[in-house]
């Protein structure tokens, strides 16, 4: 009986995999061709997509002062499809959690596990038309040998979706432990056995540091936001400490990746997206940084430089009067 119940399962969930990578080869090969004429088309560099609020039109609101959170039409459309992908993909979950649980070794790192959640946001991003664009180094992700740590600015709920639809091997977030109540994220991130961290809990952070470790010498790469914290305003933030030390630790190179106007999209007052992304996200993968002989300080000036090379301005971080004077002054 037991063994008749796992090869239904396997069976069933197989099937249904063939079919979710077909779907999900023809995304990826549709924004390839998407990337070809929109890239050259359109300067994410010096774009900008932020609506302002009479362009955004909210229709609810929620929570009081600085804690409102709206949601306009374009939400409730996002709204809509999540309601009817999410209990798909949590049914893949189950079914992959099922198998696993019946043999330990069908899916020892969870990648097939975490796979469904790639497949659902790159069905999802297409849905709701904000599959991004995707540049750089991308041949490089799929074709490296070993570990790394991949390292995003981090200013809006997409992007961890985003981060899905380039990410293609394995890997593992370093999230923050209250996404752990979120539906479907949650049980992703739990279920995948993802790095949840609790930043005012001292021990919550040397077991990341202790399972970052473990995972990037097991040939798993880690991603993780050195900002800490979702930006308000789409710009990045300085960076906390820790995160480029896992790399020195474990000897594996630190690859950036700029994401542009995710902000813009779904921004920090919104409870789903307020626009559709399509010719406005983008993804851009940087060449790898060697850690070795470098501190955590010269690592983050190297990843904030790299981060920002393909970030939009409206993106890079304020400066103020007499720091933009000493940028004047070393510029002529």
């Amino acid at each position: 009986m037991h063994r008749n119940m796992k090869a239904l399962l396997t069976t069933s969930f197989l099937s249904v995999l063939l079919l979710a990578k077909s779907v999900d080869g023809f995304l990826v090969t549709r924004s390839a061709l998407k990337h070809q004429s929109v890239v050259k088309a359109v300067d994410v560099l010096n774009e900008s997509y932020t609506l302002s609020p009479g362009e955004v039109k909210p229709i609810l609101r929620f929570g009081k002062g600085n804690k409102v959170k709206i949601v306009n039409s374009f939400g409730l459309l996002t709204l809509a499809v999540s309601l009817a992908t999410g209990p798909i993909w949590m049914l893949a979950m189950m079914i992959v959690e099922k198998i696993s649980e019946m043999d330990e070794n069908f899916d020892p790192n969870r990648a097939i596990f975490d796979h469904t959640g790639k497949i659902w946001s790159r069905v999802w991003l297409t849905m709701t038309s904000s599959y991004p664009t995707i540049s750089g180094d991308v041949d490089g992700i799929r074709e490296r040998k070993g570990s790394c740590l991949y390292v995003a600015n981090h200013a809006s709920w997409l992007d961890i979706p985003i981060l899905c639809t380039v990410l293609d091997p394995v890997f593992k977030f370093i999230a923050k432990s209250e996404l752990e109540q979120v539906p479907c994220i949650g049980q992703q991130l739990k279920g995948g056995n993802h790095i949840l961290i609790d930043r005012d809990d001292r021990r919550s952070q040397l077991r990341t540091f202790k399972e970052g470790i473990s995972w990037l010498k097991k040939g798993i790469p880690l991603m993780a936001f050195p900002e800490g914290a979702r930006s308000e305003d789409g710009r990045l933030m300085s960076f906390k400490g820790g995160i480029f030390s896992m790399a020195t630790k474990a000897k594996v190179p630190i690859v950036p990746i700029s994401l542009s106007h995710t902000h813009a999209v779904m921004p920090a007052n919104s409870l789903f997206p307020v626009q559709p992304g399509n010719r406005k996200l983008h993804v851009y993968v940087h060449e790898p940084i060697d850690p070795n002989g470098k501190t955590d300080d010269e690592l983050a000036v190297l990843v904030q430089e790299a981060l920002l090379s393909q970030m939009p301005r409206e993106q890079h971080p304020l400066i103020n009067s007499a720091e933009e004077k000493t940028v004047e002054k070393v510029s002529t």
